[in-house]
């Protein structure tokens, strides 16, 4: 009796711990149709097609905010590789290619406006923004804790708002290499195969083959010519 007690014990533990690890996962497939919503949503009112004085406007820009942040939250803090890319890919529709490594906590701002190359390295806690369009080019290794805006907020407006001169794509070339707690602003182009050091915060354009580091950045080395090295997706399977 003891013993099936025990063997009981286990089974309903071994139960808990695989709702506990899964019911995101769960919550998530059961909520795609509103991730396509949100999406939908967003999309109308960045092309002006949902007006600020209708109701269906003002209730939908109120949760469609609200559900894409706690989704996107939800995937990113999954522990599976391949269930955070099937998400981001299918779901969301980001513009991935193969052999890409997204690492855990990765923290996504319109997802539909990143584009990721083949081979490309996203490191974790990473925050990628693609509300005026993220470019990632292959074989690019992002270090653990970068963080790329290409939106900010006028700190001169007296309602604190985003104009145009702090609004503008980033794109970042082939072989980057973009080192640990980076930060790299709107409008700015990585050349390829350019190297950011650790901590560096880059406000103007990069140019190939270069080292910059600093605050903001400036050049500081050199990088050689002839790159071969690519990724392949190797990573360990729950990160």
């Amino acid at each position: 009796m003891s013993h099936f007690v025990t063997v009981w014990q286990l089974l309903v533990c071994l139960a808990v711990v695989l709702a506990l690890y899964f019911h995101r996962i769960i919550l998530l497939i059961l909520s795609a149709p509103m991730i396509r919503w949100t999406q939908y949503v967003i999309r109308k009112r960045q092309t002006g097609n949902l007006q600020q004085g209708d109701i269906v406007f003002r209730i939908a820009n109120k949760f469609s905010y609200m559900f894409d942040r706690l989704f996107l939250y939800w995937i990113g803090n999954i522990h599976s590789h391949r269930i955070r890319m099937f998400f981001y890919k299918y779901v969301y529709l980001m513009d991935i290619a193969g052999e890409v490594t997204m690492y855990y906590n990765i923290e996504i701002r319109n997802p539909s406006g990143i584009k990721i190359g083949k081979g490309t390295i996203i490191g974790e806690n990473a925050i990628l923004d693609g509300r005026a369009g993220l470019e990632i080019g292959n074989n690019v290794n992002f270090s653990s804790n970068v963080r790329i805006w290409t939106l900010q907020h006028d700190y001169r407006d007296p309602d604190f708002a985003c104009n145009p001169e702090h609004y503008g794509p980033v794109k970042i070339c082939d072989r980057a290499w973009i080192g640990p707690h980076t930060i790299i602003l709107h409008d700015v182009t990585v050349g390829e195969g350019a190297v950011i050091a650790a901590g560096a915060v880059v406000t103007k354009d990069v140019l190939p083959y270069t080292l910059v580091g600093g605050g903001p950045a400036k050049q500081i080395g050199i990088r050689p010519r002839g790159l071969r090295y690519e990724f392949h997706g190797g990573h360990p399977k729950f990160l």
